[in-house]
């Protein structure tokens, strides 16, 4: 079998590097992904390892189908693993619905959080949306009480648009104009 490779561009902040991600990114992934401090905004519960494994093939189809996607977050010093930044078109069941927009995301590892990372790659992968993108804008979906992510996305250019409910819960929807 012949595999095509997807190129996704790599990224370097001062203190991080932002690439594709990699077979040996799954457990840091999983164990990430499975830490409730992590996931207490995002869907409420600990993703299974199957469900960590079903993310990074999307991210890569992603990269594959569309041009864009997420990338895996490495510290610079010490080269682990501690998040994903990207962007998705995760075609949710949200009203009104985002249609092609690109939706902007982030999470880190628990021992990540509180340090600037979140501003830092947020900024890097938001300046390449706008180099990138044909679209005017970015969108992403933040819980009301997750303040720390709400004030990364406004230092970052997102403002607050309207809030709604996603699957059960409210969300508040941002939007960042190009340039932002």
């Amino acid at each position: 079998m012949t595999v095509s490779p997807v190129v996704i561009p790599v990224l370097e902040t001062a203190r991080f590097v932002l690439r594709g991600h990699t077979l040996a990114d799954f457990d840091a992934s999983a164990a990430m992904w499975g830490d409730p401090a992590v996931t207490r905004f995002i869907g409420g519960r600990p993703f299974t390892s199957d469900e960590v494994w079903a993310r990074i093939l999307r991210y890569h189809g992603h990269w594959a189908l569309l041009g864009f996607g997420f990338w895996a977050i490495e510290d610079r010093a010490t080269g682990q693993f501690i998040g994903e930044v990207g962007f998705a078109d995760f075609r949710r069941p949200i009203e009104p619905p985002f249609g092609d927009t690109p939706e902007m995301g982030w999470s880190l590892a628990a021992a990540a959080h509180g340090n600037g990372v979140a501003s830092e790659v947020v900024a890097a992968a938001a300046a390449w949306g706008d180099a990138n993108f044909t679209h005017d804008r970015t969108v992403c979906i933040i819980a009301p009480e997750n303040g720390a992510s709400i004030r990364v996305a406004e230092k970052s250019g997102f403002g607050e648009v309207r809030r709604t409910d996603y699957h059960g819960s409210s969300t508040i929807v941002f939007e960042r104009r190009r340039g932002g």
